[in-house]
């Protein structure tokens, strides 16, 4: 057991037992967790839980926020539940197909992020090092860094099939000897007579085939281990999956990749013919999406063939920028953000991209926000006609990123040539800078000028829930509440012990000292009430509960009632904090009220 051995012990505690854990995994800062029922989870103990930064709820996941330690964090929960980093109860919730689909692209990614951003990164520091002559790429050291560089995008089926499986509920071993089948060097661009039919495929640097033979291969796997006998299922259902999902891989997936990059190819050549320009936007839409499928090297090799034949080619040099775009974006994301995981992931995928390396930047950054990939695609697309426009070529091979640059210097007029190649590089990273900071949003957002403008429709308005005198959260005398670090609201000094529901919704949490008590509205805020401060040293005394937790409330019923003045009598204060704990899901969360207010009176809005 490691040192967060404690912590370890009271996290699984308050997320309601290693039962109540369907599933659990980590991401550079956090653990998320798929609870059966997360009504069963003591947020706001978490939440106030030293070694706990906060406690998110988004995307179907329990996520309990650590830090850059999470690793750490992560062994020692695993170890404490009982569970094999991941895996759960084996129980299923039913979740929105955008959650789980959500849930799937960040399973599969999330876990190779940081290692995509420190070989990307690598990269570029062996060309720095080789072009400086301090560590030539020839020499012994710059060819084993070069393969500390590359390994990690040359084998990444392996790596996908792992997480794939893994996230799947496969064998996550299985996963990675099936990636490493796709990788098997005698197999890479030979030609192959199975059954009649030749098949031509490389697998390595690929995405799509792997992702793909998982979504087969771990159902096959699940069945065969219903029926395959005990005592001989842990070597005849691997092996059975293994001689099936092999060969479908290589003789289906592999030949409808190449079809499709053929296709591709055809298209762009057939469109350079027709318009240059035409073509280099083309190309530089579809770029990114080439590479992510592995059809990008099907249509550059008739380029590189002609390249290396001494013709200038316009569309090896348009391949070039698509990178600079990403870059550009990934590096207004990281500047705009508040998210302190994305901006974590997205610091070294800029620098990696700068570098042409941009994998991370997709996999990290604008792949998970959807429209903000297809944005970048299409200021791609921009800038490889801009790219034809100025006559930019590639005129020898080059490297990747900034150093791809040297290579569309034009022998017989380099300036030329070599100041259209940067100035297409630079406007590339503007227009990806000013489509990201444009478009870009951690949430839903709108321009408020005044208190009055945050109070219209698509709001969810909580009600007080107890009689008393309204103040600023600040005044609460607890850091926790008083800097809104469990979520925005007011705090109320109350007048009497009757607290009533403040909305129609759900007790999610109820303390055993029934000091506080949670609540999930039937539109999905999630309210605390906190009676007093450290009233839970009281251990219940002069509180008495009319609900329980899981019950349903309407707006009005009694939940709670203590003794206010035997309460202060003890050397309490009552000041009773009301918050929205899950106030990031919301473009707000405003104070309606000051001064007295009664139970039922409007004092938080929440704008959607």
């Amino acid at each position: 057991m490691g040192k967060y051995e404690q912590l370890a012990k009271d996290i699984i505690k308050n997320v309601g037992g290693k039962e109540n854990v369907l599933s659990l995994t980590h991401c550079v800062t956090r653990l998320r967790f798929q609870l059966k029922d997360e009504g069963k989870a003591n947020t706001d103990v978490l939440k106030n839980m030293d070694g706990v930064v906060t406690v998110m709820q988004t995307a179907g996941q329990y996520q309990v926020v650590i830090g850059n330690h999470v690793p750490d964090v992560f062994k020692d929960v695993c170890e404490v539940a009982g569970i094999s980093g991941g895996e759960g109860s084996g129980e299923k919730v039913k979740r929105k197909f955008s959650e789980a689909a959500l849930d799937i692209i960040s399973g599969i990614f999330m876990p190779s992020i940081g290692i995509l951003c420190a070989s990307g990164i690598l990269k570029g520091v062996n060309i720095i090092l080789d072009m400086a002559g301090l560590i030539p790429a020839a020499s012994g050291l710059g060819q084993i860094l070069a393969g500390a560089a590359d390994a990690m995008f040359w084998f990444f089926p392996i790596i996908l099939g792992f997480n794939a499986f893994k996230k799947l509920g496969g064998n996550p071993y299985l996963g990675m000897t099936l990636g490493a089948a796709l990788c098997y060097p005698a197999l890479q661009g030979v030609n192959l007579n199975v059954l009649g039919f030749n098949v031509n495929a490389t697998y390595t640097s690929t995405m799509l085939p792997i992702l793909v033979m998982s979504f087969i291969a771990v159902p096959m796997e699940k069945w065969l281990n219903k029926v395959v006998p005990d005592v001989v299922k842990t070597f005849v259902v691997p092996a059975v999956v293994l001689f099936v999902c092999v060969p479908v891989g290589f003789c289906l997936i592999g030949p409808a990749a190449n079809e499709v990059g053929a296709i591709i190819n055809n298209v762009i050549q057939g469109a350079y013919g027709f318009s240059p320009i035409v073509a280099g936007i083309l190309l530089g839409f579809l770029w990114q999406l080439l590479v992510m499928v592995g059809c990008h090297v099907l249509v550059v090799l008739p380029m590189m063939m002609r390249l290396m034949a001494g013709e200038p080619q316009p569309l090896m040099a348009v391949v070039a920028f698509p990178s600079f775009v990403q870059t550009g974006a990934v590096f207004a994301i990281w500047l705009k953000s508040k998210n302190k995981k994305l901006k974590t992931i997205a610091l070294p995928a800029w620098i990696s991209g700068i570098f042409g390396v941009t994998e991370p930047a997709i996999y990290g950054v604008t792949l998970p926000n959807g429209k903000q990939f297809i944005l970048t695609c299409v200021g791609a697309g921009v800038i490889g006609g801009l790219s034809v426009l100025l006559g930019v070529s590639q005129f020898t091979m080059g490297g990747l990123g900034v150093f791809a640059l040297p290579a569309m210097i034009d022998p017989a007029n380099g300036s030329g040539s070599i100041i259209s190649a940067v100035i297409v590089a630079v406007a590339a990273i503007v227009i990806g800078f000013i489509i990201a900071f444009v478009t870009y949003k951690d949430k839903k957002e709108a321009v408020i000028e005044n208190k009055e403008e945050k109070l219209v429709k698509g709001r969810e308005v909580i009600c007080s829930p107890i009689n008393g005198n309204v103040l600023p959260l600040s005044e609460a005398k607890d850091d926790a509440f008083a800097q809104g670090l469990l979520g925005n609201g007011v705090a109320i000094d109350p007048a009497d012990g009757k607290v009533v529901s403040p909305v129609d919704g759900t007790v999610m949490t109820l303390f055993p000292t029934k000091h506080a008590i949670g609540l999930v509205s039937d539109n999905g805020a999630e309210i605390l009430i906190h009676l007093g401060m450290d009233t839970v040293k009281l251990d219940g005394k002069y509180f008495e509960a009319h609900v329980k937790q899981g019950d349903k409330v309407k707006k009005g019923d009694v939940l709670v009632t203590c003794d206010v003045e035997a309460i202060k009598a003890e050397g309490y204060s009552m000041i009773t904090p009301v918050i929205v704990t899950n106030t990031a899901d919301y473009l707000d969360v405003v104070e309606m009220a000051s001064g007295t207010v009664k139970a039922g009176d409007d004092i938080i809005s929440c704008l959607n």
